[in-house]
């Protein structure tokens, strides 16, 4: 089942990219779970959709997210915490956007936001979409329906705030 509106986020382990170059654990619930945060959640890094269009949008946004009193925002994917840091720099969302390596789908399966890629070789991985999390509890929670990204997008969640 689904995660909904007055929800608390899932606590799992997630992994970002340390200091030292290596993976390290954190909390979801820890780095979700205060102040108001914009969470979305991608199928892949380096995908079309998600770096043409996804990733970008919430780059660019970032400072219009901020000046409606957002004070985090985070992308998630099944990915490695290398592959999302590459994936960061190149899309120049460093500084802007913190990213969460959710390697084996434990965050998106405790969201209730899967989905089978195995068809194009990718596995189980997350649906995209966008979360608005106030000190933990999810207020606002846009699913993309079927491809593309229109409910999730920078430019939806901002006229949602």
């Amino acid at each position: 089942m689904a995660i909904a509106v007055g929800d608390k986020v899932p606590d799992v382990e997630v992994k970002v990219l340390g200091e030292d170059g290596m993976p390290a654990s954190v909390s979801s619930a820890e780095v979700l779970g205060s102040g108001k945060v914009v969470l979305f959640a991608v199928p892949g890094a380096f995908t079309p959709g998600c770096s043409k269009q996804h990733l970008p949008g919430f780059v660019q946004g970032a400072d219009a997210l901020a000046g409606k009193g957002v004070d985090k925002i985070v992308c998630i994917a099944v990915n490695d915490a290398w592959t999302l840091d590459a994936w960061a720099d190149a899309q120049g969302a460093k500084g802007k956007i913190e990213m969460l390596a959710d390697g084996n789908a434990n965050f998106a399966n405790a969201m209730g936001l899967t989905f089978d890629g195995a068809g194009f070789g990718l596995g189980t991985r997350s649906q995209r979409y966008a979360a608005v999390i106030e000190d933990g509890t999810i207020t606002k929670l846009e699913v993309e329906p079927g491809p593309g990204v229109n409910a999730s997008s920078c430019e939806n969640i901002l006229a949602k705030l």
